[in-house]
């Protein structure tokens, strides 16, 4: 049977509350250091040209039944014809977003100032976690969760008797490494907001390729079933009619 523990006040206020307000200011702290660093960088006219086509191509699709059977068909010859199509991608002409990325050394620069904005501060801050608060149960939640949740909010507590509600000072640490998204956008703005799982995503992948993305709306495009919809436009129109009255 899970045991109920009584926190110490000194525990929220030597250990919950600091723990607390050090990852704010890291995060803070985090967002002005990267934004030093960073580099202005001039976009590329090319991928902005291909985002866009992209996007009218991806629009066509969507909304490809609300235009006549013609009209479909020669936009979808001019996005996917194999000649000069917009989307239509040589194979000597895609490029590997990795080579980009290491043939431009300021763009590899860049990603390295990233992951070290976020590693370094991360590692120092849970060494200094892991030495002062480890052992510590800090704060518990004020509803009941099922086992699956103990590996979660019980790391580095070896109690299988506590009952797991209680959030352990490591497992403190990690919520709110995630979960302060919120907090900063209202500090730095939507835009500004620090998230740690978006910038581990990235440092997953070297960067994006365009032709991938021609390629697969191109895909897309060449299989859409097209169905006008205004000749049948009538019959949905008393159809409602119908139900309305009925």
């Amino acid at each position: 049977m899970a045991e109920d523990l009584v926190l110490d006040t000194a525990i929220r206020d030597w250990v919950l509350i600091p723990l607390s307000v050090v990852m704010v200011l890291i995060g803070v702290l985090r967002y002005f250091v990267s934004k030093l660093m960073r580099t202005s960088q001039v976009p590329d006219a090319k991928v902005i040209k291909e985002g866009q086509v992209v996007v009218r191509a991806r629009n066509l699709r969507t909304s490809a039944n609300f235009i006549p059977s013609k009209s479909f068909r020669a936009r979808r010859i001019y996005f996917n014809n194999e000649e000069n199509g917009l989307l239509h991608v040589p194979k000597g002409q895609a490029q590997n977003a990795q080579a980009q990325m290491f043939s431009d050394p300021n763009m590899a620069m860049d990603m390295m100032k990233k992951n070290l904005s976020m590693i370094i501060p991360q590692t120092l801050t849970f060494a200094w976690v892991n030495f002062f608060f480890s052992g510590f149960v800090a704060a518990k939640i004020p509803f009941p969760l099922t086992q699956r949740f103990r590996s979660m909010l019980q790391n580095g507590i070896d109690l299988s008797t506590v009952d797991v509600s209680y959030v352990s000072s490591r497992s403190w640490y990690f919520l709110n490494l995630f979960g302060l998204r919120g907090l900063f956008s209202l500090i730095l703005g939507e835009e500004n907001a620090v998230d740690d799982t978006q910038r581990m995503m990235q440092m997953s992948g070297f960067g994006f390729d365009p032709s991938k993305s021609l390629g697969a709306e191109k895909d897309n495009l060449d299989i859409v079933q097209h169905e006008w919809a205004l000749p049948k436009f009538e019959q949905r129109a008393e159809a409602v009619l119908r139900k309305v009255v009925s």
